[in-house]
């Protein structure tokens, strides 16, 4: 019988207590919430069922960069790092545009929307570029940025923000307006060989001038996690939710009280499976908050199978039982995932999730963009559609009492 790996701890607990002690609470200095993470109502998401099935966006993988809304409706999903393109909908996802190239180069990066501004971003901040477009996708304007590396000198690289949910604007408290994405640190040989997985760990870049300058926060407190997902919370906090390669078990989830610069309190997830189940690998996943005033509603997105036989690929004989996009829900917080539903039966991989605006064409959507196909997990990048009353299969939404 293979043993367990413990996962290894990168920070002791003494030195987390003296962070604690040392940085100031979630809602020190609160101000009013951003707007769109409060702009919705939770009747948006409800009434009658809607289900939008998934329409192929492109062939083999690479639908990673991130699925975001614009402020004006307009749906945007990437398309990396296999290519350097995106493409729009105008009408929720019902319809997509053809391909717009961002740039030559604009490969491996991560999308996020600055609510300070409206713009819609693609960056790499290792790499040191970005792109930002003031018309929701339509051109793209490449900046530099700057990115620092992190107490032990290093810097996400090769695959730093490839694989991960798209990035967030922090709404509440002290830091309010504060760009922050998930990341990965590739270890020191910045390799993403097998055997160099056990050193890569879990980050998050943040920017507090609008993507000019990115800081890492300490390291998520797990080794060998990566392709990861964060979504803030009403009381400031910002939940972590994080891949773990080689090793059987469900996701990793900690916790940041002072705006992503440090993750404590990391645990397995007894709900949220990270890929297969049994199988020592993992698989990336989705993570969103609803942007609903007075609710901490989440979304995660996975796959909802056991590790089993499947078609072997070369270089790929790890990955078994890769099957069924799923989406759970959290009405507390991300405490409990009691609520999950399968979007697409058959072979699917890496996934993530957009949500939609208010107003528009897109309000009351949630936008699941996943690989997956007839034959293998990568065959095609999908885009699915639906609402929480489809989620919730005509059940009533679990919401916790009123305080």
């Amino acid at each position: 019988m293979r043993k367990k790996r413990l996962p290894l701890v990168l920070v002791s607990a003494c030195s987390l207590a003296l962070n604690v002690l040392a940085e100031p609470a979630a809602d020190a200095g609160r101000a009013e919430p951003m707007g769109f993470a409060v702009a919705a109502k939770l009747e948006e998401f409800l009434g009658e069922p809607v289900f939008i099935p998934p329409q192929k966006i492109w062939a083999n993988r690479g639908g990673w960069g991130g699925i975001v809304a614009a402020p004006d409706g307009t749906l945007i999903v990437f398309r990396t790092p296999g290519g350097n393109v995106c493409r729009r909908s105008l009408d929720g996802g019902r319809t997509w545009g053809p391909d717009i190239k961002i740039a030559p180069d604009a490969r491996g990066g991560r999308a996020l929307v600055d609510e300070n501004t409206g713009h819609v971003l693609f960056v790499e901040p290792g790499k040191g570029w970005l792109f930002r477009s003031r018309d929701s996708g339509v051109t793209w304007e490449r900046e530099s940025c700057k990115a620092l590396p992190d107490g032990f000198g290093l810097m996400p690289g090769v695959e730093g923000v490839a694989a991960m949910q798209a990035g967030v604007t922090l709404a509440f408290g002290a830091r309010k307006g504060r760009l922050l994405m998930p990341a990965r640190v590739m270890g020191p040989k910045n390799s993403n060989a097998v055997e160099w997985r056990p050193f890569h760990y879990s980050t998050a870049f943040y920017s507090d001038d609008g993507g000019k300058v990115w800081r890492l926060s300490k390291p998520f407190p797990v080794m060998g996690t990566g392709e990861a997902a964060l979504a803030e919370l009403s009381d400031g906090r910002v939940l972590y939710n994080s891949r773990e390669h080689m090793s059987d078990g469900n996701r990793f989830l900690a916790w940041s009280h002072n705006g992503g610069e440090l993750w404590l309190d990391a645990r397995r997830s007894p709900d949220l499976p990270d890929g297969p189940r049994g199988n020592p690998y993992g698989c990336m996943g989705g993570m969103i908050r609803l942007p609903v005033a007075g609710h901490d509603i989440l979304l995660y997105s996975n796959l909802d199978s056991d590790g089993g036989a499947q078609p072997k690929r070369a270089g790929a004989s790890i990955i078994t039982g890769r099957r069924n996009a799923t989406v759970w829900a959290s009405f507390d917080g991300g405490r409990t995932w009691p609520v999950k539903r399968l979007v697409h039966a058959g072979p699917a991989g890496y996934s993530n999730l957009g949500v939609g605006r208010s107003g528009t064409p897109s309000q009351g959507l949630v936008f699941l963009n996943f690989e997956g196909g007839a034959e293998t997990d990568r065959e095609f990048v999908h885009v699915a559609a639906f609402n929480l009353s489809w989620l919730l299969d005509g059940k009533p939404a679990p919401l916790p009492a009123a305080p």
